[in-house]
């Protein structure tokens, strides 16, 4: 099996060199970029038919260690199992039914966002937004990104004092708080993560947003229609939804949302048009370790299930090189502080982190997965709805 390796980098040409346990090497005839140590018998399988989940999990597990520049190891990766990289399967739906109940999907919150806001203070912004960035400029720093594009959701909305505001999954309450503060909404925000609540109930305490802002433990379905909402986002929690259970989640959004209201959904999406799991084991590692349940969908699937429900599609804009590169600046931000990092959370939910980040960018710039944004509205009873004839509010006073 080894001589089969060695062949197989040699054929490939790959610039990747690898220790064997037993102290021997298999050096590429170029100069090294990435060096991989096999640390016992069991790694060799990873290589011998790779994919790129398999690879992850033994790095993840600590059988193989690897060096070099994570984003050179991403596309060295793709190389090495190029037959299998860019392939989706079909995901089986045999285990779907228990995927989505409530308890479930508290628990599979709590798996990814209840690693301590310790953990994530290392490499998010200092409003700790931990969605897709929006970046104007190629030199624009994370900070001055995130709240860019927390405003380029609030132009879109076209939020005005007084509204009510619903953000769904809201995260460290970063969205609602920049609402209230910048366009004098009274917001609301619902989380399933008890570490986000108790923080994004802190800091609104601690800027004196009380009376404007609130953050509660609450799952959307349980968001009572009593009080419609003017206008509603939801930012990177619809990944969380599942596939069977998009009809409930944007019925749920319609009947929430007034009539002549927006909504604003914020969303990974595969490019897959049958909404199928990336190939190469990459979502089996994805659900296994890093997001259980989740379930992604093609952009025409999301604009179908809207218009069932009610909301007509109004806008779509694609972020997938802003995810890309938002992704790359948590990867290095969370390398620069790794020796911490290892501290609050141990070396394997580390390299979880890293290697699954890492895998994203790629994945978005690759073109395996993208991100929309897509504005929806409900249109008043004459079917008018009261949004600007162009987008010029939404690029109004902002540099080009």
């Amino acid at each position: 099996m080894i001589s089969e390796i060695e062949h197989r980098l040699s054929r490939l040409g790959l610039p990747v060199a690898v220790s064997l346990w037993d102290g021997s090497t298999i050096s590429p005839q170029a100069k090294p970029k990435v060096h991989l140590t096999l640390k016992s018998p069991t790694a060799i399988s990873s290589l011998v038919r790779p994919s790129l989940g398999k690879i992850a999990k033994a790095y993840v597990e600590g059988q193989i260690d690897i060096e070099g520049d994570v984003r050179e190891t991403m596309q060295i990766g793709e190389r090495l199992v190029s037959e299998h990289a860019t392939t989706y399967q079909r995901r089986a739906a045999i285990f779907d039914w228990w995927k989505h109940t409530r308890p479930a999907d508290r628990r599979a919150i709590q798996h990814h966002y209840d690693v301590g806001n310790d953990f994530y203070e290392l490499w998010l912004d200092r409003n700790r937004v931990y969605s897709c960035a929006y970046f104007k400029h190629e030199e624009d720093s994370l900070d001055v990104a995130q709240e860019q594009k927390l405003d380029h959701i609030c132009r879109k909305l076209r939020l005005k004092p007084g509204e009510r505001f619903l953000d769904i999954g809201c995260g460290w309450g970063a969205l609602i708080i920049w609402a209230a503060r910048h366009y004098g909404v009274k917001a609301t925000g619902i989380t399933l993560s008890d570490e986000q609540h108790a923080f994004a109930t802190q800091r609104i305490k601690e800027l004196g947003l009380e009376d404007r802002c609130e953050a509660r433990l609450l799952d959307y379905r349980d968001v009572a229609p009593e009080e419609p909402f003017d206008k509603i986002a939801s930012v990177g929690m619809f990944e969380h939804v599942g596939k069977k259970n998009l009809p409930i989640y944007f019925e749920k959004i319609h009947s929430l949302l007034k009539p002549g209201g927006v909504v604003l959904n914020h969303g990974i999406t595969t490019n897959s048009l049958d909404d199928g799991a990336l190939g190469s084991d990459i979502g089996k590692f994805v659900d296994e370790y890093v997001f259980p349940g989740g379930q992604l969908v093609h952009v025409s699937r999301v604009i179908r299930e809207m218009a069932n429900q009610g909301l007509e599609t109004w806008d779509a804009e694609s972020l997938r090189p802003h995810y890309a590169k938002t992704l790359w600046h948590w990867v290095r931000r969370l390398e620069a502080k790794s020796a911490r990092a290892r501290e609050l959370v141990g070396e394997r939910r580390y390299r979880v982190w890293r290697i699954y980040m890492a895998g994203s960018a790629h994945a978005f710039e690759r073109g395996w997965i993208s991100i929309f944004q897509i504005l929806g509205t409900k249109p008043l009873e004459d079917g008018s709805v009261p949004y600007p004839l162009t987008r010029g509010h939404v690029y109004a006073s902002n540099d080009s």
